[in-house]
């Protein structure tokens, strides 16, 4: 019996082009392919799912705040090394490479403009210095944002996104739970309102402190919002946890938070919420 080898043809191998890295994003729920550039024209939200991706606090800012009316505040306020912090790398070398990472010297932006021609007081939390951790010098440009508010008489807005406190700072990081919430204790004794907008992740001493103090707390939608973990929270508990838990939809459900508000209807939300909290008080010719 005779046996036969299957033919051989010949190959060639062709190399697919490389496609550059940050060109095309998938979106987590949806799983649709979405072209950066119209990703950022959205303001990093996909347009058939909603998704919210992180947003620069500049970008944020942009988008918020009336052109020509922007001025950033306490921008020369920046992390010290007060506890000579070494693990891997020295705290000042971590800095460093946080400043080179995001293009910010601290976690928060901090300033004043317009919103529709009404002015505030502003602070943007942004999670790529330090995944967003609250040091001293957050603190300290935070409570700047408040005090000025309060010379000024005019709103406060914090935009928080956090992973808690910074540890390379010790107790100095967790003070600033306190300094921040007595400042808005002291907004709140003029009568001034602070509106909360709380981003993903909000979590540790920044969930535990001024970002659930607001007046009006808004949430954008999907956003993880806690103190602990939930691993954490299931040991501690032997409880399974329900579905949706830390979720700003579940933190709506349970009375948590006020509102859940598109990064893309946040401008519109916060100029409807200024004019019943605040423009009505203002003297007449004041508004402008």
């Amino acid at each position: 019996m005779s046996h036969f080898n299957a033919p051989k043809y010949p190959t060639k191998s062709v190399k697919k082009k490389d496609i550059p890295k940050g060109l095309y994003v998938k979106c987590p729920i949806s799983g649709e392919i979405i072209f950066n550039k119209e990703l950022e024209a959205n303001l990093m939200v996909v347009p058939k799912s909603g998704y919210h991706f992180p947003i620069g606090a500049r970008e944020r800012i942009e988008a918020l705040i009336d052109p020509g009316t922007w001025h950033e505040i306490a921008s020369e306020v920046v992390s010290g090394d007060p506890l000579k912090f070494v693990d891997s790398q020295t705290y000042p070398d971590r800095i460093a490479r946080y400043e080179k990472e995001s293009g910010l010297s601290e976690a928060v932006v901090t300033g004043y403009g317009k919103i529709h021609g009404i002015p505030c007081s502003v602070a943007v939390m942004d999670f790529r210095f330090c995944g967003g951790t609250l040091g001293s010098a957050t603190g300290e440009r935070i409570t700047r944002a408040i005090e000025y508010a309060l010379e000024k008489r005019i709103p406060c807005i914090i935009f928080s996104t956090s992973g808690g406190a910074r540890m390379q700072e010790g107790i100095l990081s967790l003070m600033q739970m306190a300094k921040t919430s007595a400042a808005l204790g002291r907004l709140a004794e003029a009568r001034l309102p602070y509106i909360s907008v709380l981003t993903n992740p909000t979590t540790g001493g920044v969930s535990a402190s001024y970002a659930t103090l607001g007046d009006v707390i808004l949430a954008e939608p999907g956003a993880l919002i806690g103190f602990a973990g939930q691993r954490v929270i299931k040991e501690t508990t032997k409880q399974t946890l329900p579905p949706g838990f830390q979720s700003s939809e579940f933190l709506l459900q349970h009375g948590l938070i006020d509102q859940i508000v598109s990064r893309l209807d946040m401008r519109e939300k916060l100029r409807d919420l200024l004019l019943a909290l605040f423009v009505r008080k203002l003297p007449a010719g004041s508004r402008n």
